[in-house]
């Protein structure tokens, strides 16, 4: 199996356990938790040698809501994810690290009413073991990652969202080297 049709399949698995728990969340009965999120994505990202597949939720903070301007949110988010990265070592091979994070994310719409919105994000992450791939290592497994985005809310009362994101991790230069990866991301969330 191709490394595509992996990171397809995880992504498509991922999926349904996002819907799952969607659904499980809305059953009659179930009290709403402060620990329980407000929503859980899905994400597949690709960088120039290297892929990425993420889960995650995250928590509305209403004191953000109208901060900057009326027409902004924000929310924080926590993730779990897996980046393959191509590496050279002899044999061709890929190399696999695991990411968990928390990023606070302001969120921007252009209109009161508007289903679009942008946001940016920047959070800490911790990639374990340190990350590399054939023309770059990592110095740390602290890394900061920051992102910008852009997305559309959809369905019955906004529940589902798609964005589009660009996001740059690296340790801003606590230790050298710091050579960074930019990823191209899609995320699908659904509010539960």
């Amino acid at each position: 199996m191709s490394r595509a049709s992996r990171f397809l399949l995880a992504f498509v698995a991922w999926g349904a356990g996002v819907t799952a728990l969607s659904a499980h969340a809305q059953t009659p009965g179930n009290a709403r938790s402060p620990w329980r999120p407000d929503k859980v994505f899905a994400q597949i990202g690709v960088a120039e040698e290297a892929r990425m597949a993420v889960v995650g939720a995250t928590w509305d903070i209403p004191a953000l809501r109208g901060f900057v301007w009326d027409n902004t949110s924000g929310y924080v988010e926590a993730s779990i994810g897996r980046w393959e990265s191509d590496i050279n070592d002899g044999s061709r091979s890929s190399a696999w690290v695991t990411q968990l994070g928390i990023t606070p994310v302001l969120r921007w719409y252009p209109f009161a009413s508007s289903q679009w919105f942008t946001e940016a994000g920047i959070g800490v992450n911790v990639l374990a073991p340190i990350y590399r791939s054939s023309d770059k290592r990592f110095s740390t497994v602290f890394n900061f990652g920051d992102h910008i985005g852009v997305g559309v809310q959809f369905g019955e009362a906004r529940r589902h969202e798609l964005a589009l994101r660009f996001q740059h991790f690296s340790n801003a230069g606590i230790k050298e080297p710091n050579p960074g990866e930019n990823f191209l991301q899609l995320r699908y969330s659904v509010r539960l």
